[in-house]
Parts: structure tokens; C-alpha cells; sequence
């Protein structure tokens, strides 16, 4: 699936640890100078041997896994059995293995089942034996074949496979590590460890292959749903957003808040991701926009576009239109990123006659996310951080990004030279230039980060030094990841998946407020879809302009689109109510439940039920209007919240239900049905509006429980004549039975009625003592005592 450049920046590295070459053609030529780690026998893969030459192929027939020392390959049977003949008068025990899918056979002079030996070897010249060129041929283990014999369920050959994924895992090879938990789990996923389970859901996760990732985070939460840390829970959300569970995935957002604040103490969650309203508008609405696919995308990666001079677009892309393919980045087993250069077709807003950009700015690893100067005569890029030709490793291992900048001199882009706030131990990237030159904003994961990946800027001064990086704050950025930052002089368009959206990465714009930016606003449908939307770019006097997204339907992994934003004809009535009923306590969601729309007179006017999702919605409502929206559930308290809607906006009325079991309490071994405080009017016994509201769920309590039996004890504080606050509690207490005999309770079932007065009071307020206003309060009480249910 995915990702060269937007996966590796989602955790923002980039994984050179481990990178092999791959040709097509069947007239073997040469394979690209590449670094390879041990990948089955766990060696240092910090070892970084550039000079040597690999090929990398999964395990055919009658070929053992490991790693093979090739001095050349051949599709003539008589040319191959000619030079084994040479190698073997040389003392060597050359032969030769064939892979069927390229019609070639490769001479072997020896076979090792670690990096090690082989490097060892390779060095030695096989012992001197051998003086001319050698490559390493890299056969992977496969297990696909123990699936089709049904030998995954052997216990040892599970364990097998979770090492590899393991293995995979560590190195960041996700594509890899996600084949082989899926191979592992499928037949008996629920035995493995909470760290498996992580793992499996993580691999698809960060190569956006959502429907597995929600398979895994599913079964994760199901069985580790008390040791499921605010990570998972957030990763989770996202998955069940990328498959359209847009109702569970906003109670998992709320558990995720929670869990984020129990484990930073009273830290409270960033109010960037307290507005869930938002989902809920973006699914109700989408913007009036067009969208194409473009011709020039691939079968890989092709993203990140970026208007260069009056005609021209340079852009990304993993494709590799060499004759022969280059090294590939075993995240995704993609080519590394190029930087291509197309001309914009100004009728259609296609891209023709693409072709690689600049060799001096391309190399073997990974170009891509590019700014050009007003003039043209300036570009700064993202690119691994190298020296040379030769990797760069920062703290655990990891090769991190930096930016370049190069001029344009006759007509010829200089070498790239790096930016001073770059870093090697963490990653400083997608650059963004103002249209005046004078700050650029880029993304990086350095010390100071508020999130996984934060958006900074720097002031570019006419000396060409830089200021110090600023953090652009809150406002901005998330405990998520903001990236591919474009600003004009209206707006800065980012991609995050920390602010409110549909799932993945979604496109947001804040506008330009002063010296800073005010609060983003998603971009919504059609730009944002369920999977990730990014690198958007726009000319604001067209509304025209490019982004990338993985969703379905496009031609490879990540694709350019083209977009155009249309005027409507005429305004549309989208005055609607929408909604969310969950379980107060849980917050699980509650399906088929009676939602009902009330006039402000009490008059209902329509009725639903929610779907699986919990959800509901009113559609064609007057605007400006005062509504009741009214939930009932049996073995609920009927919930009612007042709503009014706007001016062709959808509004939101979530409602929290409460079970009516959870009134029915014991205390000090006595079983009572306990309400919120009743009160009445001083010297009053007449029963107010609010305690009706409490009296009448005590009435649904009794509904629901035909056999239930209560007496009810009214109690005072001690003000006042002792006498006479018995005669009052009496009164009310029975003016109580009163109301809810009134309210269709038998009076049967009203064992007795007494007032107390201050005979029985909860705490030490008695006269002569002192105590505060809330301590008399917990005097004044009525209680509900059961005496048979």
C-alpha cells in the first residue's frame, strides 16, 4: 500500500537502514550500490556497506533462504554452464539457482544464512579465490505455502512467524511485518499478547490499509479494552473513521480525551479535539467541488505538488521511468522519491510531458516536498540526511530528513546544501515558502514538539541566515501530526490528523489573524475522504488547484487530483438536527432507540430511530426555530434537550441516557430509590417543577418495576419548632404520594407517607452546633425506602 514519504513522516523518519535493489529487465546489467541490514539473522543494521551490490527475492521452489554470493547472471543455458566450468577449474563450488518469473539464472560461488558471513566472504574474495565483481542475493523466508497446507496452527510455526513480523516490525518494515501477523492471527488471533495485536493493527495502520488496521485495534480494544493505552485509543478512532464507524469512532475519541487525561495527571486534552460537532457537519455536508484523477500518476506514490513558474507543476513521485529500476524503501517496497516536472494544461488542469527534474537535485534515496522562490531562482527540498553518498544515523538508528536549499545558476541547479536548523537526531522537513520569501514554514518532530509532528516557521533574513524555528502553537498544531504546510497571503493549508475530521489525514485552512492564524477550519468532502488527504495546494482568485490522497478508487497508492470549487445555482434548505444518543455512564452508543421531535408547543412533529451508529437526524426543519428533541429507551429515563436550529446549518443535540436500574441504591443495608435533592418552598409543601422532574422518574422507576412497594419519609433541618417541622415534613410527604398517585402509581403501592421532621438527622447539626449552609442542606431531605420489589 504505502508510504515512501507521507508514511515515513506520519512517523516522521526515514528508515535507510534497510534498503535493496530490484531490476526487471531480463538482460541483467547492474544493480544500484545499496545498504542492506540482516534481516534474518537480526545483525547491526547500522553496518553501512554502500558498496555492496544486492537483489532481493521472495523464496521460489527448490531455493533455501538466506544470502547468496553471485558472480553473474545468464538467460543462455550455454553461456551460464560456460563460466560455472571457468569458477569451478578455479577451486570454487560455483552452481547456479534460477528464478522462473525473470527467466534467469544466477551463478553462485557461495551461500551464507546470515549478513554477516556473507559480507565476511564477500570481502575475503571467497579466500582469494575470486578477484571480480560479486553481489549478494537476499532470498526471503515465505510462508505463504504453510497457509495453503494448513500448518500456521502448529504452535512453533506461529511462533516463527510473530519473530519475523517482529523482526520486520523493529526495522519499520511494515508492508513486510503486516503479511506475517496477518498469517500468524488468522487462525487464532485471540491467544496473542496485547503487544501482537498492536503490532498487527500498527503495521496496516501506518501503510493506511485502515480495514486491517480496524480488524486488529478491534481486537485489541475487545480483549485489552482495560490496558489499551490513549495511543492505541486514537490510532483506533482513526481506523474506525477509515471505515466509515463514524458513531463508534466518536466514543473512542471521548475515551481517548479521557485516557489522555488520566495519563498526564489533571493535563487536560487539547481543545483542538474536543469538538466532535465538527464530524458530524462534515458528513452532513459537502462542498460544491469538482475533482479529477490526473494522468501522470502511477501504480506508486505520486504526491506533494507545487506550482513552479507560470506553467509548470514539480511533484513527487516513487515511479521510476529509468531503464532500469533503482533501490526501493522497504516500508512499502516503493522506489525511493524523485522529484518529476510537468507543464499544467491550462483548459483541462491535467499534467503533461512529466519528467525527472534535475540530477543534481535527485539522487538514490528519497527528494520530494519542494518551494520555489517567487522568481523561480531559489527551491528548498526535503531529502534524506546524507553526507556524500553515505547515510547519516541519528539516535536508534534511524536516518532522519532534512532540508536543502540550491539556487538556480546558468540556468543549472546547484548542489543541494542543508538548512543550519536542521538536526540529526530528528527530522526537519516539508517546507513551505510565503509568497514574499521572507519565512518559511516547514514540519519537523525536534525538541519543543507539541505533538508527533509540529508545523514551525523561520524568517528567511536578506543575508540569507535564518531566524531561530518557531513553533506556531496550539492553535495550530495537535498531539497528532500536522504536515505539508502551503501558504499564500489569504491562508495556510495544512494536513493533520490531530484537529476534528473524516479519518487519516484530512486538509484544513486557518486564515491569516495578525501575526499568527486563526482556528482551522476542515476543508470537508470531497477534498477529505475517509483515508488521507494532503500536500493541497490553490490559487484563492480560481479555486483551483492539486492535492494528494490514498483514497479508493485512484490508480495507485497516493494520487495528484485536480480540483475546481463550483458556485452553486441556487442555495439549498440544509436546516437539519442531527445527533448521537449513548449510555450516560459507558458512553456506548445506543442503536434503536425512539428519538422524537417536539414543537415548542409539545406538539410532536416527527419520530426516528437510531441507527447502529446511535445516530439520528431531522432533515427540512424551519430555521431560526425552537424545537424539543425527545429520547426514549426502555430501561431509560426518558431524556428531553431543547434545540434550535440556525440558517441552512445542521445543528447537533447528542443526548446522554441514564438506566433506570441505577436508582436503586442500598444504604446501610436499607434499599432506597434515590433522586436528586426534591425541594420545596419555604413554609410550602406544593410540589415545584423541578421536583416533578425528579418525581417522575421515580415514576418510571415504579413503571418499570409493577411490584415495587416504597414508603416515603420527609425529613427538615433543625430551624425552627420541633413541632412544627414535623406537622411540615408530614405534609410533604404526603403531598409527594399525592403527586405520584396523580401520575398513575397505585395507591397500593405507597406503603406510608410520614414526615420525621428533625427526628432523624444525617450529621452532627443539631441545635447549639454550629455548621454551614451545606451541611443543614443534607438535612433537608425526602427518601424513597422499598420495601418489596
Amino acid at each position: 500500500m504505502r508510504k515512501p514519504l507521507l508514511s515515513v513522516l506520519a512517523a516522521f523518519v526515514l528508515v535507510s537502514s534497510v534498503v535493496r535493489s530490484q531490476e526487471t529487465d531480463a538482460a541483467y546489467q547492474s544493480v544500484a550500490s545499496v545498504t542492506v541490514s540482516d534481516e534474518m539473522d537480526g545483525a547491526d543494521p547500522s553496518t553501512d556497506r554502500t558498496d555492496i551490490k544486492t537483489k532481493s527475492l521472495k523464496k521460489v521452489k527448490g531455493m533455501t533462504a538466506g544470502y547468496y554470493l553471485i558472480a553473474n547472471a545468464y538467460s543462455k543455458k550455454k553461456y551460464r554452464d560456460k563460466f560455472i566450468a571457468q569458477l569451478t577449474k578455479k577451486g570454487l563450488h560455483a552452481h547456479y539457482i534460477t528464478n522462473p518469473k525473470e527467466g534467469l539464472s544466477y551463478v553462485c560461488v557461495n551461500h551464507h544464512m546470515n549478513w554477516g558471513d556473507a559480507v565476511a566472504d564477500y570481502d575475503s574474495g571467497i579466500d582469494g579465490k575470486y578477484n571480480d565483481d560479486l553481489w549478494i542475493l537476499i532470498i526471503e523466508e515465505d510462508f505463504d505455502d504453510l497457509v495453503a497446507d494448513k500448518a500456521v496452527s502448529n504452535d512453533k510455526t506461529k511462533a516463527k512467524l510473530i519473530k519475523k513480523a517482529n523482526e520486520y516490525y523493529e526495522m519499520m518494515w511494515y508492508k513486510e511485518a503486516a503479511k506475517y501477523y496477518d498469517l500468524a492471527l488468522e487462525k487464532n488471533a485471540g491467544a496473542y499478547s496485547r503487544e501482537v495485536l498492536q503490532r498487527a493493527g500498527d503495521s496496516h495502520y501506518f501503510n493506511s490499509n485502515m480495514e486491517k488496521a480496524y480488524k486488529w485495534y478491534h481486537l485489541l480494544y475487545e480483549n485489552y479494552k482495560d490496558e489499551i493505552s490513549a495511543d492505541n485509543l486514537f490510532k483506533y478512532a482513526h481506523a474506525l473513521k477509515g471505515n466509515s464507524k463514524y458513531g463508534r469512532a466518536k466514543r473512542m475519541m471521548r475515551l481517548y480525551k479521557r485516557k489522555l487525561k488520566d495519563e498526564a495527571g489533571q493535563r487536560s486534552a487539547r481543545a483542538a479535539l474536543a469538538n466532535e460537532e465538527i464530524v458530524d457537519e462534515l458528513l452532513a455536508d459537502a462542498d460544491e467541488t469538482e475533482i479529477k484523477n490526473l494522468g501522470i500518476n502511477s501504480k506508486y506514490s505520486d504526491f506533494s505538488p507545487i506550482y513552479y513558474g507560470k506553467d509548470q507543476m514539480v511533484y513527487a513521485s516513487a515511479k521510476d521511468s529509468g531503464f532500469l529500476n533503482t533501490s526501493r524503501y522497504n516500508w512499502n517496497n516503493q522506489p525511493y522519491l524523485d522529484l518529476y516536472v510537468a507543464k499544467i494544461n491550462e483548459r483541462s488542469k491535467t499534467l503533461d510531458q512529466s519528467k525527472k527534474f534535475s540530477k543534481k537535485i535527485n539522487t538514490k534515496y528519497h527528494e520530494a516536498s519542494v518551494t520555489f522562490t517567487a522568481d523561480g531562482a531559489t527551491m528548498y527540498f526535503t531529502r534524506n540526511n546524507t553526507k556524500g553518498k553515505k547515510i547519516i544515523w541519528g539516535n536508534k538508528k534511524v536516518n532522519y530528513l532534512k532540508i536543502y536549499r540550491s539556487d538556480l545558476v546558468n540556468g543549472e541547479w546547484t548542489t543541494g546544501k542543508e538548512l543550519p536548523f536542521n538536526g540529526d537526531d530528528f527530522s526537519t522537513g516539508h517546507p513551505a515558502l510565503s509568497p514574499d520569501g521572507k519565512q518559511l514554514y516547514f514540519v519537523s518532530d525536534r525538541p519543543g514538539t507539541m505533538g508527533k509532528t509540529d508545523i514551525f516557521v523561520v524568517d528567511v533574513n536578506d543575508d540569507g541566515t535564518y531566524s531561530e524555528p518557531r513553533n506556531l502553537g496550539p492553535e495550530i498544531n495537535t498531539p497528532g501530526r500536522e504536515m505539508f504546510p502551503f501558504i499564500n497571503d489569504e491562508k495556510l493549508y495544512f494536513s493533520s490528523d490531530g484537529h476534528v475530521g473524516l479519518g487519516g489525514l484530512d486538509i484544513f485552512e486557518s486564515k491569516r489573524s495578525g501575526q499568527g492564524f486563526e482556528a482551522p477550519k476542515n476543508l470537508g468532502k470531497p477534498i477529505n475522504s475517509r483515508l488521507d488527504d494532503f500536500s493541497f495546494i490553490v490559487r484563492e482568485d480560481t479555486q483551483e488547484g492539486y492535492f494528494a490522497s490514498n483514497r479508493k478508487g485512484g490508480k495507485g497508492d497516493d494520487d495528484i487530483y485536480s480540483f475546481k470549487r463550483l458556485q452553486p445555482e441556487e442555495a439549498v434548505n440544509l436546516n437539519a438536527i442531527t445527533g448521537t444518543v449513548t449510555e450516560l455512564i459507558t458512553g456506548d452508543l445506543m442503536p434503536n432507540a425512539l428519538v422524537e421531535l417536539l414543537d415548542e408547543n409539545n406538539i410532536k412533529l416527527k419520530e426516528t430511530i437510531t441507527g447502529e451508529d446511535g445516530t439520528f437526524l431531522f432533515e427540512d426543519l424551519e430555521g431560526h426555530t425552537q424545537y424539543m428533541v425527545r429520547v426514549k429507551q426502555k430501561e431509560f429515563f426518558e431524556e428531553q434537550q431543547p434545540i434550535a436550529t440556525l440558517d441552512n446549518e445542521v445543528v447537533t443535540a447528542d443526548v446522554a441516557m441514564k438506566r433506570l436500574k441505577e436508582m436503586i441504591v442500598l444504604e446501610d443495608g436499607v434499599k432506597k430509590l434515590k433522586t436528586d435533592m426534591i425541594h420545596f418552598d419555604f413554609d410550602k409543601s406544593y410540589i415545584r417543577s423541578d421536583a416533578a422532574e425528579e418525581l417522575d422518574k421515580l415514576v418510571e422507576v415504579m413503571t418499570e418495576y409493577p411490584s415495587m412497594v416504597i414508603k416515603i419519609e420527609s425529613h427538615t433541618d433543625k430551624f425552627g419548632p420541633s413541632a412544627y417541622n414535623k406537622y411540615l415534613s408530614d405534609k410533604r410527604a404526603k403531598s409527594t404520594r399525592d403527586y405520584l398517585i396523580s401520575k398513575g402509581i397505585d395507591t397500593s403501592r405507597i406503603a406510608s407517607a410520614i414526615g420525621y421532621g428533625e427526628e432523624r438527622l444525617l450529621n452532627e447539626c443539631a441545635d447549639g452546633v454550629p455548621c454551614s449552609k451545606e451541611k443543614h442542606q443534607e438535612n433537608r431531605r425526602s427518601e424513597f425506602i422499598i420495601v418489596e420489589m
